[in-house]
């Protein structure tokens, strides 16, 4: 079984230091086989903010925690232009990962990273041919039997953001990059970007989708909130690329806590959800269901 913690939208700069900090100490306690911070490590890209960001890795580092990280659209400069268009990601690569891309593998999982930040836009992602070259080829190599994982910032899907359940726009290109993770046979589709938790198959969001279950983190430490929901982040445990387990790790004021405990289980490229336990929601904390 491979225990992941997976943590979005961190954005230093405008973040809270309590929760970073309870949120660390969590991380060192449980030691998760692997921790995935899927973008936005910086509120505005700025130097202060992503040396905060470096410390704070060095720190999981330091305490012997695995780590893949991406690259969020904050992590762009937005006002300064020249940088913007000329060295997007300069900053990030100097203080957090050279690798944009980044990809990992053990004996249970093989997980890849792909960076959806643009300069050309504010805040919307996009993926390009070469990334899904990269996404089919890294996964070809995969023993069928290991659970196959993307991780993007800007989800792949049309995900619901708002009290009405409106939706929000796809990752440019999404159509082909769909097919790209259907044809690579991706299990799991990890993301970001709109501080919301959700998890759905991929199969009832779009046609011809693959077998993905979709899920979403919520900001992790950030004091932007959306909808009232609370700082929360995922823990997940991957016991076959066909079962896992799915905890909301959720804010509750004064300390991280277990907010719902949903398992997973896929037959025939259809995934289905049980709650393992009744856990109080907290605020207005909603999990989509796979069923």
């Amino acid at each position: 079984m491979a225990r992941i913690a997976h943590l979005s939208d961190i954005h230093f700069g405008a973040n809270d230091p309590k929760i970073v900090d309870a949120a660390t100490a969590w991380l060192e306690e449980r030691r998760p086989d692997l921790v995935v911070i899927s973008g936005d490590f910086t509120q505005r890209a700025r130097v202060d903010q992503f040396k905060q960001a470096a410390a704070w890795l060095g720190r999981l580092k330091a305490a012997g925690l695995k780590t893949l990280v991406i690259p969020g659209n904050h992590d762009v400069p937005l006002y300064d232009v020249v940088r913007r268009f000329t060295r997007p990601l300069a900053r990030y690569k100097r203080y957090i990962s050279n690798d944009l891309c980044p990809f990992y593998e053990d004996a249970e999982v093989a997980m890849l990273g792909l960076n959806t930040a643009r300069s050309l836009t504010i805040k919307d992602g996009r993926i390009n041919h070469a990334q899904m070259d990269m996404l089919r080829d890294r996964f070809a190599k995969v023993a069928p039997d290991k659970t196959r994982i993307l991780v993007t910032h800007h989800p792949l899907f049309s995900m619901p953001i708002g009290r009405g359940g409106e939706l929000s726009e796809a990752v440019g290109q999404h159509d082909d990059a769909v097919k790209a993770a259907c044809e690579a046979g991706v299990h799991l589709a990890l993301a970001g970007h709109f501080h919301r938790t959700y998890a759905q198959a991929a199969r009832k969001m779009v046609e011809n989708s693959g077998g993905a279950l979709v899920i979403q983190a919520g900001t992790a430490t950030s004091t932007r909130l959306r909808n009232a929901e609370p700082q929360s982040f995922n823990w997940l445990h991957v016991r076959r690329n066909n079962e896992m387990e799915l905890q909301v790790i959720v804010w509750d004021g004064a300390a991280f806590r277990r907010a719902s405990h949903v398992e997973y289980r896929r037959q025939d490229e259809e995934w289905t959800s049980r709650a393992v336990d009744e856990a109080p929601v907290i605020g207005e904390l909603a999990l989509g269901s796979a069923t």
